[in-house]
């Protein structure tokens, strides 16, 4: 039997350990790791993951965001820097600059800043099929 195609990149790639920082919660300093992150909540700083960093679309971060893969649905005053795949949903405001392996950036999201993908193709633009909280 054929293998399942998978919409997302996080349905193919889920991590043994995944972090959850929640909407009450807010961070404030540098932090690095492995595994997956998700962010609801405020964070102050700079961090460098080895995995997936998701912030949702109640999370803010201020400071410089860099990992594998990553999804932003939320706000971010601060550059995004992803060595593989970045998704950038439609919730998402982004002031800063952009990068990554592969960009796919929904309509309505907001980026002021200059976007580069490293693996040479054009980003690419859809439509958010996901229904908001």
């Amino acid at each position: 039997m054929a293998e399942r195609k998978t919409r997302r990149f996080l349905d193919s790639s889920p991590s043994a350990e995944t972090t959850l920082l929640s909407s009450s919660m807010r961070f404030t300093g540098d932090f690095h790791g492995d595994g997956d992150f998700i962010v609801t909540g405020i964070v102050e700083g700079n961090c460098q993951v080895n995995g997936t960093l998701t912030l949702t679309v109640q999370g803010k971060w201020i400071g410089t965001i860099q990992a594998r893969q990553m999804i932003i649905a939320g706000t971010v005053v601060g550059n995004v820097l992803s060595s593989g795949q970045l998704e950038i949903a439609s919730s998402a405001n982004i002031q800063g600059d952009v990068s990554g392996a592969t960009i796919a950036v929904a309509q309505g999201a907001v980026i002021e800043g200059t976007m580069k993908v490293h693996s040479g193709e054009d980003a690419k633009s859809f439509d958010e099929k996901r229904k908001s909280d």
